[in-house]
């Protein structure tokens, strides 16, 4: 590790942590290397991983992602980690714009900023996820109709594609089910060439999805934006639900609306900023 030192703030979206780095000010020059180490939960930082805060590559974006996942792997997409970075950008003044396109590896995404009646704090952000994809051969080579099988049991499911790839199954079981041991082993199914998040969840007696997430490269997460408009977009899918739902994540409650207007999935929930600091690179 060398003297140099970075600026850093922790931020959550429904629980799903990440380090935050704003590159426009400190260059992080092994970001792969930097997430693994920084994402420790007892030697670093603690996060579900580490995010860029970058200059966009094109003039149709104000400002760009890249997000890494605790394993060190580049995600295409975060649903939580862009609200957060909407959040940051305005409440620390580097833009006063209330809609923020975001470059990430998955597109533009729009973000829409609530603010509080002050206008000084952002309260919740909505964010265009765009459309939907129930398939994707470079993602998913479905080989078996839909099922997996992992440990001897068997799971039926939905694949949705929101840029990254999820496999979504419904269960009657979720608060018991042990995510870990069957998690690990879909993620990583020969159906996925390139690794899957898989969704476990479960309608509840309100009509709310009930929904655990093991993400792909960093394991059990408290929640998954982009989990939560897959799930959301399978139960819709799948006749359990319509196209506005309640995400009930274990880390908190996303508003998802799959709208019929465009076919695009927007998602509206919470950021918070946890605390900064500064760590060695």
């Amino acid at each position: 590790m060398s003297d140099k030192k970075i600026h850093f703030t922790k931020m959550h979206g429904a629980g799903n942590d990440y380090i935050y780095v704003n590159t426009l000010l400190y260059d992080v020059n092994d970001p792969n290397s930097a997430s693994v180490r920084w994402s420790d939960r007892h030697k670093g930082i603690g996060g579900d991983g580490l995010v860029l805060i970058c200059r966009p590559t094109t003039d149709a974006a104000d400002y760009r992602m890249r997000i890494f996942n605790a394993d060190g792997s580049e995600a295409m997409m975060c649903g939580n980690a862009s609200r957060c970075i909407g959040k940051y950008l305005y409440e620390r003044g580097l833009t006063d714009k209330t809609e923020i396109k975001l470059e990430t590896l998955s597109g533009i995404k729009t973000l829409m900023l609530h603010l509080d009646n002050e206008g000084k704090t952002v309260e919740s952000v909505t964010v265009d996820m765009l459309e939907p994809l129930t398939e994707n051969h470079r993602q998913y080579a479905d080989l078996s109709g839909g099922i997996l099988l992992a440990e001897g049991r068997r799971f039926e499911g939905t694949f949705v594609c929101m840029g990254n790839p999820h496999f979504v199954t419904f269960l009657n079981d979720i608060d018991t089910i042990d995510i870990a041991r069957y998690g690990a082993v879909m993620e990583r199914d020969s159906n996925f060439p390139e690794r899957c998040n898989i969704e476990f969840a479960q309608i509840l007696s309100d009509g709310a999805i009930r929904t655990r997430v093991w993400e792909r490269g960093s394991g059990i997460t408290m929640a998954c934006g982009t989990g939560a408009c897959a799930t959301a977009v399978a139960a819709a899918l799948t006749g359990r639900a319509s196209r506005r739902s309640e995400i009930r994540m274990d880390g908190g409650t996303l508003q998802i609306e799959w709208r019929t207007t465009d076919n695009h999935v927007y998602m509206t929930g919470p950021a918070e900023i946890v605390f900064d600091g500064e760590i060695g690179e």
